[in-house]
């Protein structure tokens, strides 16, 4: 499922035209990114959590070459998957 086909279904669901929906949707991923840059999460009971992961620097090898490389410190997004969500999927 593709953004125009959530959009679509979301519209559908809601009652709301495809264009309020559409700003819905950007509304609402804007929200996470936002709160996810300032380090925050983003939990929805019964949804998942939103979180950052921290990657620490390390060192890795080029494939290729076998060369020693450092890879710099990053954040990462992550997604748990909440027990209402699981459980929905498993049924």
């Amino acid at each position: 499922m593709n953004k125009t086909e959530i959009i679509a279904a979301m519209a559908e669901k809601s009652g709301l035209s495809k264009k309020d929906a559409e700003k819905a949707l950007k509304a609402f991923t804007e929200t996470v990114v936002e709160e996810l840059q300032q380090g925050g999460r983003v939990q929805i009971v019964g949804f998942g959590t939103f979180e950052v992961s921290e990657r620490a620097a390390r060192e890795g090898r080029n494939p290729r070459t076998n060369e020693v490389m450092r890879i710099e410190a990053s954040r990462a997004p992550r997604f748990k998957a909440g027990k209402a969500l699981k459980d929905a999927i498993n049924a």
